[in-house]
């Protein structure tokens, strides 16, 4: 049995499709689960409760950690610490292996690449947060008594990641004829990872023994893009012009007065101001899985977007 614990999200459900390909026996966890393959089993679990966090692991084999909390920084310090402490629990009791899926915010801001050995030097609140989930998990790891593996992604974008700031500012827009947005710095570069790459690289590496008690970043094209780039390739799959409106921060600060996301997403503006370069070579070079092109994976997602 391998099992996805936040099973609805882009992630959850692009990692439940590429299983088959290891194995039918699928259980998807989520408060309100929906199968993606017809074999899946489903299973309704809160993961802040310890009962039902331990019911969701019983008899699994992998379990991948897809969730997403609220984007809110007193739901994250509340409530990631016992999530993750709960499926930690789950997993040793169970004998699981158990694979995270997480971010970049515990590195801060970096000079240059971003790779598996980058120091976890936080500069926001939520980098702090997953830093310390991330701390719970490979502390355990260390200490013999739990096999895992965190997987990290930069920005993601792909069909279906609706809540991806690439779709809400750049496709949304684009596709209703609209005027694109991009935040602080559209000559900078900035990698995104195709969430359909993450999703079959994900599955690989729970499905790989020699994976686990490490750290991989999951396959992102490089080099990376300028946001004004990334718009022109999305204005051209969408076949519109590529207008593009830089936003700067005293205008997100502005909006964020009025706006939860906004105002949460204000402390993580440092990722856009200068170059974000995320490195996965070492995935590459392990598996020899290339990651899509941004040409590719732009078209492919505007097309999703036009059905």
């Amino acid at each position: 049995m391998q099992t996805i614990l936040g099973a609805n999200g882009v992630i959850g459900r692009e990692l439940a499709a590429a299983l088959p390909q290891y194995t039918n026996d699928i259980r998807l966890v989520s408060r309100a689960p929906k199968k993606v393959n017809t074999a899946d089993e489903l299973l309704a679990a809160d993961l802040t409760n310890a009962e039902q966090t331990m019911k969701a692991v019983e008899g699994s084999d992998v379990v991948y950690l897809t969730v997403g909390l609220p984007y809110n920084i007193a739901t994250w310090r509340e409530q990631w610490p016992v999530v993750m402490h709960n499926v930690i629990t789950a997993c040793k009791h169970h004998n699981a292996r158990l694979v995270f899926f997480d971010n970049v915010y515990a590195y801060g801001r970096v000079q240059g690449q971003m790779t598996e050995s980058t120091p976890m030097r936080p500069v926001s609140k939520k980098g702090e947060v997953r830093l310390q989930i991330a701390a719970m998990l490979m502390d355990e790891v260390e200490r013999g008594g739990l096999t895992a593996q965190i997987v990290r992604a930069a920005d993601f974008y792909g069909p279906g990641a609706a809540l991806s700031f690439v779709t809400v500012m750049v496709f949304e827009n684009l596709r209703r004829g609209k005027t694109a947005q991009w935040m602080l710095n559209a000559d900078a570069v900035h990698s995104l990872t195709y969430t359909p790459d993450a999703g079959k690289a994900t599955a690989l590496l729970g499905n790989t023994a020699s994976a686990f008690n490490q750290v991989w970043h999951l396959p992102t094209a490089a080099p990376p893009l300028t946001g004004r780039k990334i718009v022109e390739l999305t204005a051209q799959a969408f076949g519109t012009q590529p207008k593009c409106m830089v936003l700067p921060r005293w205008m997100l600060q502005l909006v964020g007065v009025f706006t939860g996301v906004v105002r949460e997403s204000i402390e993580m503006l440092y990722q856009y101001d200068t170059d974000y370069i995320f490195d996965s070579s070492k995935f590459t070079t392990a598996f020899g899985v290339a990651p899509t092109s941004y040409e590719e994976g732009l078209l492919a997602t505007a097309r999703s977007m036009a059905v």
